[in-house]
């Protein structure tokens, strides 16, 4: 029989009230890992309820942001600890190479550390006024109950993203994981309270989005909402939130343009489009899935991506040599293929991939797809797949590319690669984008602020920036003048 694992509320295990559990399994060999609790509005009615009572309890709301900090970074000492099990579990969860998420883990305590750091310099200021006898001065005060929904491609980060700058700023949370991998976000949630984060300031309800995180998104004790998935879901998340007037992050889609210049570097270039899309096997928000390369160098560039792309490794994630997992589970395979297929329909040109490679494993793979024919009207260019297949198109000169660029709904990064400084600059300027890469792509670090413009999201993730997400500011008035106070009617010249 597999493992089973409770929702974490207040600080320990606790069983669903009446969802049961539902099975999560291995994307690669299609073995059920184990249950999850099957979360309902009673249990996220449990989960917020805790969060509020820790919210409102000394042990938390009297610590000092030091002390705060103290915590986090001793949750990253216990990240560091734990790195090889949560690699492990997350590969195992939702497909991605175990090198990959070994790289990840190294990296991901640099997080905690960071927001740690940053837990006692969120200050407030001294406002200049006309009476110098009163005083005005702002502060930042933590928000309240802050609920996380997270995604299945890199649960972790995703989660530890929102979790440390909320925490720094002493908020509660309640999280609501994927249904695909709900292990290692309560896992990180059991490390919180070993830490020493008191019970009920970092909760885990598992479950479905409809049956546990449509009641999370709803609870009127929540104070914000941060979710990072599909731009449909959030819009439905910042129309919830705007009817109650609390907050809302919301990390979204994107259709991002990788372009290559004449003068660029097209070794480097092609090793920057190959990271862009067949990284995580294209699943990642930032996916560089539109690559637009001059007409000049666009033959060699194809060749040289398509080459790579014929020669990655693909296979169980697990093993050192494998360089490509599969996808996360079926739906996702089969919304792959029928954008290949539909993308075919629309005139394009399958160069390689597009297809089940010939993998031993039963799992949801999909080959390293490389379309080519497509114009930037197109179903396969205008939509997210979310999955390994790159669009390749030439352009002539840098203002169509701009426009051709700037032509999608979503607006969340974009890679340049050029040798021309006085180009790289133009162009980030004028790409409409929250992140721009010039010669180098998917670079982040958790003090580098990340925002996505249009239908790629609202608010901001990383960075000092993003720590105001999760707080409220106050502005003080105090009189200091002891003397009588002027009667109001009274007029002085």
């Amino acid at each position: 029989m597999s493992e089973r694992y409770d929702h974490f509320i207040n600080g320990r295990h606790t069983a669903p009230v009446r969802g049961g559990y539902f099975p999560s399994s291995n994307p690669a060999t299609l073995e059920v890992l184990y249950e999850a609790a099957r979360g309902t509005k009673e249990d996220v009615d449990a989960a917020v309820e805790a969060a509020g009572q820790a919210f409102d309890n000394p042990l938390w709301r009297d610590l000092s942001a030091t002390r705060r900090g103290h915590l986090l970074r001793r949750l990253g000492d216990l990240v560091v600890e734990h790195a090889e099990e949560l690699a492990r579990m997350e590969t195992r969860d939702n497909g991605k190479l175990l090198r990959e998420m070994r790289a990840q883990l190294a990296t991901l305590p640099e997080y905690l550390y960071y927001y740690a750091g940053l837990a006692d310099k969120v200050q407030g200021s001294q406002i200049p006024t006309s009476n110098i006898q009163v005083l005005n001065y702002t502060q930042r005060e933590p928000l309240g109950v802050v609920g996380a929904i997270t995604p299945w491609n890199s649960p972790l980060t995703l989660t530890t993203s929102k979790l440390a700058p909320a925490l720094a700023a002493g908020n509660t949370l309640v999280i609501k994981p994927s249904e695909y991998t709900s292990r290692t976000v309560l896992r990180l949630a059991e490390l919180a309270t070993e830490a020493g984060f008191p019970d009920g300031v970092v909760n885990v309800v598992t479950g479905y989005g409809a049956e546990a995180g449509a009641p999370l998104v709803e609870h009127p004790k929540l104070a914000k909402i941060s979710f990072t998935g599909s731009t449909a879901t959030g819009s439905a998340i910042a129309s919830s939130a705007a009817a109650r007037f609390i907050g809302c992050t919301l990390e979204l889609g994107g259709k991002s343009p990788n372009i290559v210049f004449e003068d660029a570097n097209v070794d480097n270039a092609a090793m920057g489009v190959v990271a862009g899309i067949f990284a995580a096997a294209g699943q990642t928000c930032i996916a560089g899935s539109r690559v637009f390369a001059h007409r000049s160098v666009y033959d060699e560039l194809l060749e040289k991506v398509a080459d790579r792309a014929r020669s990655i490794v693909v296979g169980d994630p697990m093993l050192e040599a494998t360089e490509l997992g599969p996808l996360a589970f079926d739906a996702q395979q089969q919304k792959v293929n029928s954008y290949v297929e539909l993308g075919v329909s629309e005139g394009a040109t399958v160069l390689t991939g597009g297809r089940r490679p010939d993998v031993a494993l039963p799992g949801y793979f999909y080959a390293p797809t490389v379309l080519t024919g497509v114009t930037n009207d197109m179903r396969v260019t205008r939509e997210e797949i979310f999955g390994p297949v790159a669009a390749v198109m030439p352009f002539d000169t840098e203002e169509e590319v701009l426009a051709l660029a700037n032509d999608t709904q979503y607006g969340l990064a974009a890679g340049v690669w050029t040798q021309n400084l006085s180009r790289a600059h133009r162009m980030a300027r004028r790409l409409d984008a929250g992140t721009i890469w010039v010669n180098t792509y998917r670079a982040m670090s958790p003090m580098s602020p990340r925002q996505g413009f249009k239908d790629s999201g609202v608010g901001i993730e990383h960075g000092l920036e993003s720590m105001h997400e999760y707080t409220r500011l106050k502005s003080v008035w105090i009189n200091t003048d002891e003397g009588p106070v002027a009667d109001p009617f009274i007029m002085r010249s």
